[in-house]
């Protein structure tokens, strides 16, 4: 009796959202092929070591990139974590269903072999990146190290990687939809900054007669050339992705941004072009890792597909329906793959309000002065440099979720999302420990200004304390993503960003730039909550809700939950 109480209050437990990030912890072979299958975008790297080759120009130069990049950025994450994300899922799901079509013979002919997927790192130009460089493989050797003599409970399933038919390319429609509809937006985008410069720039904070007007509008107008190869190099790596292949898009930014890191110093100190030179050494390596990208594309994918059909834009566009389990089980048996929603418009809402958050807080910056607005452009990229390895983290764990969910594999769902928030745990710990460490002599490599020096000190301990939190937000990020979650993502957001804004008007009023990163720090603590309480019905698996999320064996949880709005969820009460 007292066995039995014991035992069914530990299961009680388990459905905690805090005990998922221990469930199976003692299976090795998911986390094994997530840490080896870890990419990142090498692209806060390029930033970071580009504001270090520009603080050596002065603070006025600091903070007038600090001001473009803010805005460059609010514009392009609008369009580009949906584009990737939605590419990474659906590219998955039309692999998984491929698979699924021509099953046993490409199970059983598999030898693929998960050392494969080893991907070296190469060392930095700059010391700046050679610290995100030296933790990525000390995260990797941990992780490699930490399951070297453990069972591996899912040894048997060889759908790990999906390996291409020799001489065949795959059919993926979903790839060539984002090429295009990539190519499109980034044309908008260059349009939007090169004639809206300015009045962006004003209305962010900038002065008529500042020093920073002219500078950071040349800076952003060259910037904005690069914004179609950033998107299309951002679809190709979707593709990828979606394929589980995360070596060639690593390999492409490797490439490309060290090509950034040669030409910075040329185009900037040799050339005498200044910030310009790195806003044009930018946007040559975005158009060179497109060009690698696109390249190895064309060898592995069907890019032309015979019927203009097939292309099928609407699932990138419309925030449609969800497959209902109930009515659509012949849909299901037929096409053995969900009818996922096509949730572009939701994961817009998403990332324009989180997005929103970081660039008022950059203009509440640019209007304390030039020395608050250059101290936090260093800080700023420094808190994104180090937040890439959760979101690199995010990114397998999100194509293995949407490959299990589409093969109806519960078990694996649940594994592969506790063991990727594990991972996510101890990397936002080894970041902290590596930024508390090297924050007191790191800062001298940006600037010799002693204003700026002395606010970047101010600054330091909030990034080194957020970055568990930074880490799990992003894993939660891409595990939402990969259960093709994108309402609740979007709905939470909107919640999250307006309770920040707030916090940031009023502490930025009452404590100035402390008061900034204060805010900022809540605005991470919040997406962790949101993410934190989605987490109980994901893997906890209990009714929640409308019953939207049902456990049974052997049955893929139903995901018409994507329609339900957050506020009921948060005062729903389970019966």
């Amino acid at each position: 009796m007292a066995v039995d109480g014991v035992s069914s209050v530990w299961n009680n437990m388990g459905k905690l959202p805090l005990f998922a990030f221990f469930r199976d912890s003692r299976h090795g072979n998911s986390k094994h092929w997530i840490a080896r299958n870890t990419c990142f975008d090498a692209d806060p790297i390029a930033s970071l070591i580009d504001t270090a080759f520009i603080g050596q120009m002065g603070a006025v130069e600091l903070a007038s990139v600090g001001v473009s990049v803010a805005i460059f950025n609010q514009v392009s994450r609008i369009t580009m974590f949906p584009l990737v994300s939605i590419t990474t899922s659906f590219v998955a799901e039309e692999e998984a269903a491929s698979k699924s079509s021509t099953d046993i013979e490409e199970n059983a002919g598999s030898d693929y072999d998960a050392d494969q997927e080893l991907v070296p790192l190469t060392d930095k130009v700059c010391l700046a990146s050679l610290i995100i460089s030296v933790t990525f493989i000390m995260f990797r050797l941990i992780c490699d190290l930490s399951i070297e003599n453990i069972n591996m409970s899912f040894a048997g399933n060889s759908d790990i990687r999906i390996p291409k038919p020799e001489g065949k390319r795959r059919h993926v429609p979903s790839a060539t939809s984002a090429l295009i509809v990539g190519c499109m937006l980034g044309i908008i985008q260059t349009l939007f900054l090169i004639f809206s410069a300015k009045p962006l720039l004003l209305y962010m904070g900038v002065k008529p007669d500042s020093p920073m007007l002219k500078i950071a509008a040349q800076y952003l107008t060259l910037r904005s050339l690069g914004a179609p190869a950033i998107l299309l190099s951002l679809s190709a790596q979707g593709v990828f992705r979606g394929l589980k292949d995360t070596k060639t898009p690593l390999y492409a930014i490797i490439i490309g941004y060290s090509t950034n890191i040669i030409l910075d110093p040329i185009l900037m100190f040799t050339l005498r072009l200044g910030v310009n030179g790195a806003a044009i050494a930018h946007v040559v390596s975005q158009y060179l890792i497109f060009l690698i990208l696109l390249w190895r594309l064309v060898e592995d994918v069907v890019l032309l597909p015979p019927n203009f059909k097939d292309l099928q834009f609407g699932r990138f566009l419309k925030s449609g329906e969800c497959f209902d389990y109930e009515n659509d089980t012949e849909q299901l048996q037929d096409s053995d793959i969900f009818d996922v929603p096509t949730s572009g418009f939701m994961l817009l809402v998403k990332v324009i309000s989180a997005t929103s958050c970081m660039t008022v807080a950059a203009s509440l910056a640019a209007r304390l002065g030039l020395k608050p607005m250059a101290a936090f452009q260093v800080c700023f990229q420094i808190w994104l440099a180090t937040s890439l390895l959760a979101d690199g983290l995010a990114v397998p764990g999100q194509a293995m979720l949407a490959s299990a969910f589409a093969k109806k594999d519960y078990e694996k769902t649940v594994s592969v999302a506790a063991r990727v928030l594990q991972i996510g745990v101890v990397l936002g710990l080894m970041l902290s420990l590596i930024l508390a460490a090297v924050s007191p002599f790191a800062s001298t490599l940006f600037t010799n200004d002693f204003d700026v020096l002395e606010l970047m000190n101010i600054s330091f301990p909030f990034i080194a304390v957020t970055q568990p939190i930074n880490a799990l937000a992003f894993v939660f990020d891409g595990v939402n993503y990969g259960a093709s979650d994108f309402a609740y993502s979007a709905y939470s957001m909107i919640v999250v960003a307006i309770m920040s804004l707030s916090c940031l008007f009023v502490l930025a009023s009452s404590n100035g730039y402390v008061g900034i990163w204060i805010a900022l720090t809540i605005f991470m603590c919040l997406r962790v909550f949101a993410g934190l309480f989605r987490c109980k019905t994901l893997i906890a698996g209990d009714n929640f809700g409308h019953g939207d999320f049902k456990t049974e064996p052997g049955r893929i949880p139903d995901r018409k939950r994507l329609s339900h709005h957050l506020f009921f969820s948060f005062t729903k009460t389970e019966a």
